[in-house]
């Protein structure tokens, strides 16, 4: 599995972004695909998850403000997830990464920045 992450720019407070993550190779093994990040002097926080069958979860941090979807179910030639974010702060400011987990397997995006300043 291979994973692109893009989207991410400057925005002000209280605007949107959506990031996109288009998976190719055999992605009908995957299981669940999520976004995480990471801002600066901070661990890594995983905030919003899918799965095969069209479950989402979040992390309490973006719950009711992000949104996270996918073009169509799993196939065997490409995918893309997306995370809308809405109602951006400050706090929102890291680096997004996109992950797929195939079995036991996690497979991890390169990282794609978000900034929320004014």
């Amino acid at each position: 599995v291979q994973l692109q992450a893009s989207g991410g720019g400057l925005v002000q407070p209280g605007g949107s972004l959506r990031l996109s993550c288009a998976a190719s190779g055999t992605i009908s093994s995957i299981n669940v695909m999520g976004w995480s990040r990471q801002a600066p002097g901070k661990q890594r926080e995983l905030v919003a998850a899918i799965t095969s069958g069209g479950s989402t979860n979040y992390s309490d941090s973006v719950k009711g403000r992000f949104t996270i979807s996918r073009d169509n179910a799993w196939n065997t030639v490409w995918n893309t997830v997306y995370l809308q974010m809405n109602s951006l702060n400050p706090e929102d400011t890291a680096v997004y990464y996109c992950n797929a987990i195939t079995g036991v397997v996690i497979t991890t995006s390169s990282g794609t920045q978000v900034t929320v300043s004014s």
